[in-house]
């Protein structure tokens, strides 16, 4: 299992020198030398690392911070490509416009020779291909940086897409995230910008989110649950999974002879409906999100395929999403709230469905909510896009600090996708319009007899359990009043940049203060004429003077390498 915490944060770094290397020389010449600098790398790794270049390797001065960090991360390879892509979908660990720019980054990376998918296939099943596949393509469907797709045909003649992972990709990773880690950490301890984000869990985020995507057993079972959510829709078909031939490193499915929805030419020729393709891709997707709670999270153009007869087909079910019931109502109740441009009940909602450090002065957020529906809600329905209404919701969020949870983020990232899927396929398309049945059936479920008795039976559950504890709990609280061991603990917070540098102008003060007293003492001695002497002038005096001259050049070049006189 993949654990940054099992992984030296410092010292099993020297193994991993060169690696360490080229990544800092990628952060430098896409012009974040200045980070680099700040977070005292030199300290703890100084060795072989005075070889970097702090020349930028090309003219960045037009480029946003965005844009060279995404940039970065395509020339660091596939660890970062992924952690890129994870990071698009966390607007609650980093600003909306990384977000915005990192979802450009593109996962398309060299095939691994076909000797190495025979490898995987003799350690994983003890048996050699011919003896687990009737026939196995040596070209692969497709190549990413966990793994590549190859056709094949199992013994009793089923056609399916087996996925491989790639060889050595998980030491890959550890040896990235252990530089990451050690990178974070230097960030939270030196960075008080960049501490706000909380980069160590970020680190942590991914490595969970890594494991997961490494393992193919997950994405096999989020396939299957899905499939079930629509044995009895037609209109649907999820990909058969083949468990016996499935493993955390190959996932063998149902090879499925479709035409991507993005190919027009084949859709028109093979005689498919776009506009009913259109509105059943659509319907899968409100149909996961707002009656399941559970739905693919990726629903681009080249992860949708068109069946006979306009049957919708996903796969790649790589990246999921879930949301609970409570969260489902809540976000029905924002469109709602925003449909009838109430910002009162549109800034209480998004406090619900959001968290934050802080509480935000909520006049200044109804009022930023009041604008925000002046400009987008004057419209007429039909031409509002809901995606990037929703998303532009998001931006006013981000403005005060409230984090959205990843998976409603997601959820909100699928409905957009979706849409603008739709109005390729269908220029008249209305996702508002389409998902309006969806939302009045959330809110009508509400008031359904069980639903009722549920909810009252959790209150009750609820209120039982806390007029059990609180009496034990204020007695508690009592005691240790009594015994006079209640305490309060302030913690101070963005202090440490401050306090680092009154250290430096104390540490530069001190220091001149003691050259001042060895030029003056080393004057004295030499005045006194203290032997021994060599040609009349005192040997401690001249000591004294070079020790003082050393200091001096010592502590101007300090000052100097920090650009400051």
């Amino acid at each position: 299992m993949l654990s940054i915490r099992k992984i030296g944060v410092i010292g099993r770094t020297y193994r991993h020198l060169n690696r360490y290397r080229q990544i800092l020389t990628v952060l430098i010449k896409y012009g974040f030398g200045d980070l680099l600098e700040m977070l005292k790398i030199d300290q703890y790794i100084e060795v072989g690392l005075q070889m970097i270049s702090r020349n930028r390797g090309a003219r960045l001065e037009p480029l946003t911070r965005p844009q060279r960090l995404r940039m970065a991360f395509e020339e660091l390879g596939p660890t970062y490509i992924k952690l890129g892509q994870v990071l698009s979908a966390r607007p609650d660990l980093i600003p909306m416009d990384f977000i915005q720019e990192l979802s450009k980054l593109q996962d398309a990376v060299p095939a691994f020779p076909f000797e190495q998918v025979c490898k995987v296939i003799e350690s994983e099943f003890g048996r050699k291909p011919e003896d687990v596949f009737d026939s196995l393509e040596e070209t692969p469907q497709a190549s990413a940086s966990i793994g590549q797709v190859h056709r094949a045909v199992l013994k009793d003649g089923e056609a399916v897409a087996v996925k491989f992972q790639r060889p050595g990709i998980r030491k890959i990773i550890e040896v990235d995230l252990e530089i990451m880690l050690h990178l974070a950490t230097l960030a939270e301890h030196h960075i008080e910008e960049l501490a706000l984000h909380r980069p160590v869990k970020i680190v942590d985020e991914f490595a969970r989110t890594l494991e997961k995507e490494i393992d193919y057993k997950i994405e096999a079972t989020s396939m299957e649950r899905c499939a079930r959510q629509f044995l009895d829709d037609p209109h649907v078909y999820i990909p058969k999974i083949y468990r016996d031939v499935t493993t955390s490193r190959i996932l063998t499915a149902e090879f499925i002879e479709g035409i991507k929805i993005s190919d027009f030419d084949r859709l028109e020729s093979a005689g498919l409906d776009r506009k009913v393709i259109t509105a059943r891709g659509a319907d899968l997707v409100l149909k996961q999100v707002f009656e399941h709670g559970f739905f693919h999270a990726d629903p681009h153009p080249g992860n949708i395929f068109a069946l006979s007869n306009n049957v919708i087909c996903l796969i790649d079910f790589g990246m999921v999403g879930v949301v609970d019931r409570q969260t489902r109502d809540d976000f029905v109740d924002l469109l709602d709230s925003i449909a009838q441009q109430n910002e009162t009940q549109v800034s209480e909602v998004l406090l619900k469905l959001t968290y934050w450090d802080e509480e935000p002065d909520r006049r200044l957020l109804e009022r930023e909510v009041a604008d925000f529906m002046g400009r987008h809600l004057y419209k007429p329905l039909k031409e509002i896009e809901l995606g990037k209404l929703l998303q532009q919701m998001l931006e006013v969020a981000a403005e005060f600090q409230l984090r959205i949870p990843p998976d409603l983020f997601l959820m909100i990232k699928a409905l957009g996708t979706v849409e603008g899927v739709g109005h390729m396929l269908d220029p008249d398309f209305d996702m508002i319009a389409r998902a309006t049945p969806f939302i009045e059936k959330v809110k009508l479920e509400r008031y359904k007899p069980e639903r009722v008795a549920e909810d009252i039976f959790d209150l009750s559950t609820k209120l039982l359990r806390f007029l059990r504890q609180f009496p034990k709990e204020l007695l508690d609280i009592t005691q240790i009043i009594r015994q006079r061991k209640l305490s309060l603990q302030f913690e101070h917070r963005g202090l440490e940049t401050m306090l680092a540098t009154h250290d430096r102008i104390s540490n530069r003060i001190s220091f001149s203060i003691l050259i001042a007293a060895l030029i003056v003492g080393s004057a004295l001695i030499v005045r006194s004429e203290t032997p021994p002497l060599i040609y009349g002038i005192s040997l401690i005096g001249i000591i004294l003077f070079l020790a003082a001259s050393i200091m001096g050049i010592w502590l101007l070049v300090a000052i100097l390498k920090k650009g400051r006189l």
